[in-house]
């Protein structure tokens, strides 16, 4: 992990046990504001859209916006899970894919990881996981295009799903980086493709309403290898309206010191209630990456008691 001291406890854990820092809708610090809506969205919306759209596109904008920090400024902060949302814009010729909340990129999916392989080249002791789903306006034609340019991509750095529970002593003896999930029925014919992360959503707008559906879901004891816990606030659009000075960083910054002391008091390793990924929104102002190297801390000492 990136800022962090491994030892040898640390390298022999495996992957899913360690707690990772996650970016949650990764790509959305560069959303095109003029791009269109994805198809996804409601014909009433889309109508609003049409005939508002002074108004709507700087709302959407706002409140779509989850991340302000680029790609490899996340890396280098140490993010090492990324939420990554990727879709075909309707009615384009071309076959380029591009990343999506509400509305679409300005960069494309490609150049983008094309990026991220650049960047682990030159830090082959980092391990990231790419949370790939959604896939609006994707045919199996394409599906195949673009799995066939990640595996000519990352090559040998892709760790195989077969690989059941990796450490990073396993990770760098076999000179594997990346961990490619990818949300469809793919997987099942290409081994280099992990099947869908779990993501516990909350889909509230408030820290307390967050913590606690997190919360009830430890209750019921951690999933088999990685899953993610999502920090971020989810405003519908009734909220929105009746908040139109807030946009989605004010909340978040608003909420962020009671979501601060829920993530102090977890704890990383094998337990039932122990927790694997934290995705937050805004991880490059938000002091969660450091946090997380905290947290980390504990099973060291967990270990050195023992």
């Amino acid at each position: 992990m990136a800022r962090m001291t491994r030892t040898r406890r640390q390298m022999m854990h495996p992957y899913a046990q360690i707690i990772l820092t996650g970016s949650h809708d990764a790509m959305s610090y560069c959303l095109d504001i003029n791009s269109p809506l994805v198809p996804s969205e409601s014909d009433c919306f889309r109508i609003l859209d049409g005939l508002f759209y002074c108004f709507t596109r700087p709302t959407i904008f706002k409140w779509a916006t989850t991340q302000d920090k680029s790609i490899e400024e996340q890396l280098s902060m140490g993010i090492r899970y990324f939420d990554l949302r990727v879709a075909h814009k309707l009615k384009d010729p071309s076959s380029d894919l591009y990343f999506t909340h509400i509305i679409y990129t300005h960069l494309t999916v490609l150049e983008t990881l094309s990026s991220v392989a650049l960047w682990l080249n030159s830090h082959p002791k980092e391990v990231v996981i790419l949370a790939c789903s959604h896939f609006e306006g994707i045919s199996d034609e394409l599906h195949q295009s673009f799995i066939f340019s990640l595996k000519k991509m990352f090559g040998s750095k892709l760790c195989p799903h077969k690989v059941s529970a990796p450490t990073l002593r396993s990770l760098w003896a076999a000179g594997q980086q990346v961990i490619l999930s990818y949300d469809s029925q793919h997987p099942l014919r290409h081994p280099e493709l992990w099947p869908d992360i779990p993501y516990w959503w909350a889909n509230q707008c408030t820290a307390k309403e967050v913590i606690s559906y997190l919360d009830s879901n430890k209750e019921q004891g951690r999933p088999e290898g990685f899953f993610v816990c999502g920090l971020n606030l989810t405003a519908d659009r009734c909220f929105i309206t009746e908040n139109l000075r807030q946009s989605l960083r004010t909340i978040t910054f608003s909420n962020w010191e009671c979501l601060r002391g829920w993530v102090e008091k977890q704890t990383p390793g094998s337990g039932p209630q122990s927790l694997n990924i934290i995705a937050g929104d805004f991880v490059g102002p938000l002091p969660l990456c450091s946090l997380i190297i905290a947290l980390n801390q504990k099973l060291l000492r967990k270990k050195s008691t023992r």
